[in-house]
């Protein structure tokens, strides 16, 4: 308790906090997406909850990893290494590495499984044809194992964001108590965001194929930071927020020629 009394004393951890919030949102943005888009490819009566399951599940797991900090900080050190480096570039580091930690590896997994999927998903919007996939609308009698595959992807992708969200939180701040309040804060934030969030992207069919898109540019960044590329967080967002930003332009000037027609 009265650790508790001096960080809320002490400017510095509240700045500590409003900080890790804003970083934690914006990493919680890409298993944001990736739920919103997996959920509206189920029955509409299942959406919500599969969201809600989704993003519970991430919070708990985000929990359950803080409470193992030394288990995660270890995930970094290499496990084996190929012994190959690339070109050194201007800050004195390669451009990449084969020294993998499980933190690497994990990456790299998460990586694949995004861009498999989302590339997937490209091909049934651009292609819509009958179709295997467990996930599609039209299957009325497989709905119980549609929400068990869903639910089960989620839980794959919600390991990686949250292994890397932990990993940005402890680099932040050593207070155990901060990093739960922002966790705790930024997966009520992707709560209350995420069925307005789906509601759009599903009654957009453009913005589907923009939130794959991204989709497909978070597992090429995953992969290349498991093989140690670091790739700026800002480039990346700013590109997602530029495209939007023309997506956005774009809607506008559908609905007002719209109404010139009407």
């Amino acid at each position: 308790m009265n650790e508790l009394l001096q960080l809320a004393a002490d400017p510095a951890a509240w700045a500590a906090l409003v900080t890790l919030v804003v970083m934690e949102v914006v990493l919680g943005i890409d298993n944001l997406v990736f739920i919103s888009i997996l959920s509206n490819k189920l029955p509409p009566e299942h959406r919500q909850r599969v969201r809600r399951i989704g993003i519970s599940l991430a919070l708990i797991m985000r929990l359950v990893l803080l409470s193992t900090i030394a288990f995660i900080v270890g995930l970094t050190a290499p496990v084996f290494d190929l012994g190959i480096t690339g070109p050194v570039g201007s800050h004195g580091e390669p451009g990449f590495e084969t020294a993998f930690s499980w933190r690497d590896l994990i990456l790299i997994a998460g990586g694949v499984f995004l861009i498999w999927k989302a590339t997937k998903e490209i091909h049934h919007t651009v292609d819509p044809g009958v179709s295997d996939d467990v996930l599609e609308k039209d299957k009325a009698t497989v709905v119980i194992s549609n929400v068990g595959s869903a639910i089960f992807q989620i839980i794959l992708l919600d390991l990686v964001f949250s292994i890397d969200s932990i990993l940005t939180a402890v680099g932040m701040t050593d207070h155990l108590p901060i990093m739960i309040i922002a966790v705790i804060i930024a997966v009520t934030v992707m709560l209350l965001a995420a069925d307005p969030l789906a509601n759009f992207i599903n009654s957009n069919p453009t913005v589907v194929m923009l939130a794959l898109g991204f989709l497909l540019m978070i597992g090429t960044v995953l992969i290349a930071e498991g093989f140690g590329a670091h790739v700026p967080k800002g480039y990346i967002y700013t590109a997602m927020a530029f495209s939007a930003g023309v997506e956005g332009l774009n809607m506008m000037a559908r609905k007002r020629n719209a109404k010139k027609t009407d």
